[in-house]
């Protein structure tokens, strides 16, 4: 969940100037999917009604430290303005001060960085825990999760709210790209869920852990796309519904 091994101390005249990741689909991949099915990308519609921003683990324990953390910001407010304009749902999640199996994190991490990983999304009421340049909205959830991944059984109660609401698609955005956004993507996925993947409002520390997990995710569990794309994808929906009224 760090994007170091060590807690980082960032001042303010310190701060990372906002950066986005180089990031790339290889040709090669493009090229498979479209042998396979017939098109590059699987969900070539989205209903913003039946669909959900699902925002990770956007807090100051990451924001702080990362430019590319900090360069996804605005690429999030598209999003959520995207989503909620096409009477879709925008949920933030962030990391539980509950650990599953401490004695195994412990075990796994250390005693001291498990003590700072169980503390890193902060205390309190979740709409102060999340990064204060992120504008939130009446009707938006906010959900705390107790594993890497938001959707892994148990971990979080998203699953269940989504479907309570008629959600079918999942747009996956936040930090780190390589672990709680990918492990929420595959199990997405898993659940039932279209999962699209935001390839510039997700972060992760470098280009090239960024791109190994945009591959995974790509090939195997939900499509690979920039905002600018799916914003038009659900303004496109959204001007439909709008001419049909």
């Amino acid at each position: 969940m760090a994007l170091n091994d060590e807690v980082a101390v960032t001042t303010e005249h310190e701060a990372p100037s906002p950066k986005l990741h180089d990031w790339r689909i290889e040709p090669r991949e493009y090229e498979r999917q479209e042998r396979r099915r017939g098109r590059r990308f699987a969900f070539e519609r989205i209903t913003p009604r039946q669909t959900a921003l699902v925002v990770i683990d956007m807090i100051p324990f990451f924001v702080a430290e990362s430019g590319y953390c900090r360069g996804i910001v605005a690429n999030i407010e598209r999003l959520g303005d995207a989503v909620r304009a096409g009477g879709g749902l925008v949920s933030w999640v962030v990391p539980g001060s509950v650990q599953l199996h401490p004695a195994l994190a412990e075990e796994f991490y250390g005693a001291d960085i498990a003590e700072v990983f169980r503390t890193s999304g902060g205390s309190g009421a979740i709409a102060a825990r999340l990064w204060s340049g992120l504008r939130q909205a009446p009707g938006d959830l906010l959900l705390e999760k107790f594993a890497y991944s938001a959707f892994f059984p148990g971990s979080c109660d998203l699953p269940r709210m989504l479907r309570e609401r008629g959600i079918d698609t999942v747009i996956i955005a936040g930090t780190l790209t390589n672990i709680c956004c990918e492990s929420s993507a595959r199990d997405a996925f898993a659940s039932g869920f279209r999962v699209v993947f935001a390839a510039d409002a997700t972060a992760a520390r470098r280009d090239h852990d960024h791109n190994a997990a945009l591959h995974n995710i790509y090939r195997s569990f939900g499509d690979v796309r920039p905002t600018e794309e799916i914003v038009r994808l659900l303004q496109r929906q959204t001007a439909d519904r709008l001419d049909d009224a």
